[in-house]
């Protein structure tokens, strides 16, 4: 039987992989930026338990997205491909659960009726349901894609950049477009003017999101082309789950990159998710959240500009360490500094942006250089489990920063209550928003720029070596 000529790697591939982390990222970015804050200040509950749910779910984690990466691996390709089906599969799913998080917006008069319990019960049920289920079932598989799209270097390289642009992008439409409208200026019991979150507003927002999360997950699912063919060695041993945990634990690359992978999200998703207090409370304009947003995508589409060139000549590790220490300094001088201007504060936050936005860019290509890796130590090519221990660590990340600023928000005095007060947060309450915001992610930009330069094995030398290797063994 003729075998079905497939059409070369190309623009029409990163740009649907591109609309493919918009998709997830019209739901987990409006998580990182808005979540936090919509549990505290409009449903009530403290940050220290929001902060503790957050952690939590991630044990449920541990089993939903190792499980997803088994049934990927598992799985037999269709006419359309081996991961590619699951976006039409799960596109719908992810979005009804994301606007349930922020439902109870509409009824605010409704959820001050409900007894803490009943609030925390809600709370828990649907950022799990999201989180945990729905997420990982379209994350999972959209991420162990890239491998299957092309076995190029350079193709993934271009991969994990567009992606990167397609959260960008995702973020500005967010992180801009969202503080503008979900805020409103209202006066305190004492007289001082307060930005308060509206609760209605965030709900149709999520719900508008949503929509374009599976517009987004569409445009992908036609846009791209698994083109690497899956190609299951004759005599294979089955390999249990504990024996892939095993091998993992073993894996130096693997190991590390997570680690690398959870500082990085503790550094970034603490940036955004304070954003959300640091600009309406200590600076008091929400609209400075925004004009933060616009600074922020100027910052990455520099990096993204730069990465690529910048990558191939000194290699992804490397850049990535300068990055990271450099915006580890910028961090630091910010909390000696302590501008009282907004707008020099935004300025080094763009400063912020830039440091990150190299290692964002690159993250998703050292994803496959450790899946390659991993085949030459394992002898096994396990591309959904692997990527589903990643994006595991990364929601480990993301409970690491939303656990820690719950905690720090609960230790610093923050009040949840304030809205339905009608009053303003303390100064040593603002004094402390003002050092997680700052201190938090310089301690993640400079554990994860050592973990890169002294634990992290895949330098440029090293990943070039492997790469002819594989394309030695499969006759390339």
């Amino acid at each position: 039987m003729k075998q079905k000529t497939l059409r070369p790697f190309g623009l029409r591939d990163k740009l649907g992989y591109m609309f493919g982390d918009f998709g997830n990222d019209f739901t987990f970015i409006l998580s990182t930026s808005i979540l936090m804050k919509f549990y505290t200040d409009v449903m009530g509950v403290s940050a220290g338990v929001v902060g503790t749910l957050m952690m939590l779910a991630r044990f449920v984690d541990a089993i939903t997205d190792v499980t997803m990466g088994r049934i990927c691996d598992a799985s037999k390709p269709t006419a359309a491909g081996k991961f590619k089906p699951w976006l039409l599969r799960m596109c719908v799913p992810v979005a009804i659960a994301s606007f349930l998080m922020y439902a109870p917006g509409l009824a605010t008069d409704v959820v001050k009726s409900w007894s803490d319990g009943v609030r925390i019960a809600y709370l828990c049920i649907t950022y799990i349901l999201w989180g945990s289920f729905c997420y990982t079932g379209i994350n999972i598989p959209y991420g162990s894609m890239a491998s299957a799209i092309s076995s190029d270097a350079g193709d993934r390289a271009s991969l994990s950049t567009f992606r990167t642009m397609g959260g960008m992008l995702a973020g500005m439409v967010i992180g801009i477009g969202l503080p503008l409208i979900a805020f409103d200026e209202v006066t305190s019991a004492t007289g001082e003017t307060l930005s308060v979150l509206n609760g209605g507003k965030v709900a149709i927002a999520a719900g508008v999101f949503s929509v374009l999360a599976i517009v987004c997950y569409l445009l992908a699912y036609k846009l791209i082309t698994e083109r690497v063919p899956y190609k299951a060695p004759e005599k294979q041993e089955k390999v249990s789950v504990v024996k892939m945990l095993a091998n993992a634990v073993k894996n130096r690359a693997l190991i590390s990159i997570i680690v690398a992978s959870i500082l990085m999200l503790m550094a970034q998703l603490t940036m955004q998710s304070m954003g959300a207090y640091i600009y309406p409370d200590y600076y008091g304009s929400s609209a400075g959240q925004s004009m933060s947003s616009m600074v922020m995508m100027v910052g990455m589409l520099i990096a993204s500009v730069a990465a690529k060139p910048l990558t191939t000549k000194f290699g992804k590790a490397e850049v990535s360490i300068v990055s990271c220490l450099f915006a580890t300094v910028i961090c630091v001088v910010t909390w000696i500094l302590k501008p009282a201007n907004m707008w020099v504060f935004i300025a080094l936050q763009g400063l912020n942006w830039l440091g990150l936005g190299v290692f964002s860019m690159v993250c998703w290509a050292l994803i496959t250089d450790v899946i390659d890796y991993s085949e030459i130590k394992n002898g096994v090519r396990e591309d959904g489990s692997v990527y589903a221990l990643y994006s595991f660590a990364r929601k480990l990340g993301q409970a690491v920063a939303s656990g820690l600023a719950g905690w720090l928000l609960e230790m610093i005095g923050y009040n949840s209550k304030a809205l339905e007060q009608g009053v303003a947060q303390t100064p040593e309450v603002l004094d402390g928003i003002f050092n997680i915001a700052t201190l938090v992610p310089a301690l993640g930009f400079l554990l994860l720029g050592l973990v890169l330069w002294f634990w992290y094995p895949l330098h440029k030398k090293q990943v070039d070596a492997n790469i002819a290797a594989l394309k030695a063994k499969r006759g390339e």
